[in-house]
């Protein structure tokens, strides 16, 4: 399991609240606790928080996927999270599943609680829905992620005309569920052709830790390829409108300096930025 990824939830003044209820309902625990970006580990994946403001809402084109191993389990997590949330599928049994339900919590994150194998360490799966524009392209995504980074492959793919359950509204060469890995680091992805009042957007993005201004500039420039769209501070969207941080490890050694006038200036250079340069920050950091 790659931990250099990972999925950034984006809050307005509840993240810390958030990651203390996740890290009590899966057994986890919060690394980083600042008003502002907390990070959390859940079955030792990381995840962040950013207490960042009303902008943008989390929708459950980005969900997360927990494998659990037995029934007892998938009450133990289904209990707190549909608490005070909205159950999309409710706790049963279904063809894919003995035990299965889909339920967006009271923070406004979904989550599907799902009995079944877990292939690897990984237990938590961050499951994107393409929809409206996006139906259809979800084996053309998986194609492109895994072009782009290393040690990247496309696992088992269900269309939904091979599937099983409800399948009316859905064209039989679409992808009902897949299973794909990048540099490490697993997801899971459908089509969808309802006409769901979401998308994908900042609410949910994924986060990319890089060794080196060539690993930055690789992923950057492949992601915002053939219609992505350029953000500042390291965001991106790419051509399916999945938000995408990419970040030099550099960064966050230089604003975490013991000397926080140093620091500052590293984030002042870094605010002004679409991708991050990392010589620019350290001429900033030196100067």
């Amino acid at each position: 399991m790659n931990n250099n990824i990972f999925p950034c939830l984006w809050f307005d003044k509840t993240g810390n609240e958030a990651a203390r209820f996740y890290t009590e309902t899966f057994g986890g625990k919060i690394t980083v606790d600042t008003p502002v970006v907390i990070n959390f580990e859940l079955f030792g994946q990381k995840m962040m928080i950013l207490n960042a403001g009303p902008q943008f809402e989390k929708n459950a084109s980005v969900s997360f996927m927990v494998l659990c191993e037995t029934e007892a389990e998938v009450d133990q997590y289904w209990k707190p999270l549909s608490e005070g949330g909205i159950v999309l599928m409710e706790l049963g049994e279904y063809p894919w599943s003995k035990k299965y339900g889909w339920v967006r919590d009271r923070y406004g994150v979904t989550w599907q609680v799902y009995l079944g194998e877990k292939q690897d360490e990984q237990k938590i799966l961050p499951t994107l829905m393409f929809i409206h524009e996006n139906n259809g392209k979800a084996m053309k995504a998986m194609e492109l992620y895994t072009k782009i980074f290393p040690n990247s492959s496309i696992g088992k793919v269900l269309k939904y005309g091979d599937g099983i359950g409800d399948k009316t509204h859905e064209i039989p060469e679409n992808v009902q569920h897949a299973h794909f890995e990048i540099d490490g680091y697993n997801f899971l992805c459908m089509d969808n052709s309802y006409d769901h009042k979401f998308d994908f957007n900042e609410g949910i993005s994924i986060v990319v830790m890089t060794d080196n201004q060539e690993e930055t500039d690789h992923l950057w420039n492949s992601l915002i390829a053939d219609g992505g769209r350029a953000s500042m501070c390291g965001w991106l969207k790419d051509q399916f409108g999945l938000s995408w941080q990419i970040v030099p490890k550099k960064l966050i050694e230089l604003m975490n300096d013991s000397d926080p006038i140093k620091g500052q200036k590293v984030m002042q250079a870094m605010s002004t930025m679409q991708k991050i340069i990392i010589k620019d920050l350290e001429n900033a950091y030196h100067n």
